[in-house]
């Protein structure tokens, strides 16, 4: 459901804290941090780098952090989505049952590194988009 008020920000201002939060997901892992907590970063920064491409275009979001639903929504408007960035709604898991103890299994160096090779695909296409 779209919201009812203007998305504040402008699309470099959303791509830009996409960047942040990748750059945070590539930090050296501090003593007693949990890579779920990076793969968490990694997938804001693909949420956030689909939104500036929605504020790009003018077209109204959810405020959500299912990336399949922010995907499908830029297919709906005629959007061609690489692959790549198809490939990364996997990155959802991570902003849901990865935060969380218990629910799933540790996440592995190997996970993390394709967290961070998706979220960077989605980073760069946004750029791509917004014409950066």
């Amino acid at each position: 459901m779209p919201q009812d008020r203007p998305t504040p920000g402008s699309p470099h201002d959303w791509l830009a804290r996409a960047n942040g939060d990748l750059a945070l997901a590539k930090a050296p892992l501090p003593e007693g941090a949990f890579l779920e907590d990076f793969c968490f970063h990694a997938q804001q920064a693909a949420e956030k780098a689909l939104k500036a491409v929605y504020q790009h275009h003018g077209w109204v979001f959810r405020f959500t952090h299912d990336l399949d639903e922010l995907v499908t929504g830029l297919k709906d408007h005629g959007l061609e989505i690489p692959s790549s960035v198809d490939e990364a709604i996997v990155l959802t898991s991570f902003a849901r049952e990865a935060r969380y103890p218990g629910f799933v299994e540790a996440v592995t160096d190997e996970e993390y590194h394709e967290a961070i090779r998706q979220a960077e695909s989605v980073t760069s296409w946004a750029a791509k988009e917004l014409g950066e």
